[in-house]
């Protein structure tokens, strides 16, 4: 189990993250992202929008390749 340390920072309390229906997974920014791989990605944006299609030519980010249909 991850160990998360206090950033005094990074305010206190939960983050907002929103699963949109066929779409990308909101979350209140800033994050970082830590990949399969082991790479860390950070977005200091106010709201982040990550991947969950895997379909993103800027992965982990979103870039709407969802809307696109694929055959």
């Amino acid at each position: 189990m991850p160990t998360h340390h206090a950033d005094p920072e990074r305010p206190r309390g939960p983050r907002r993250v929103v699963v949109v229906p066929d779409g990308p997974i909101l979350i209140e920014g800033p994050v970082e992202v830590e990949l399969d791989d082991g790479r860390r990605v950070v977005s200091d944006r106010f709201v982040v929008a990550l991947c969950a299609c895997r379909r993103s030519g800027t992965y982990p980010w979103c870039d709407t390749s969802h809307r696109r249909r694929h055959p």
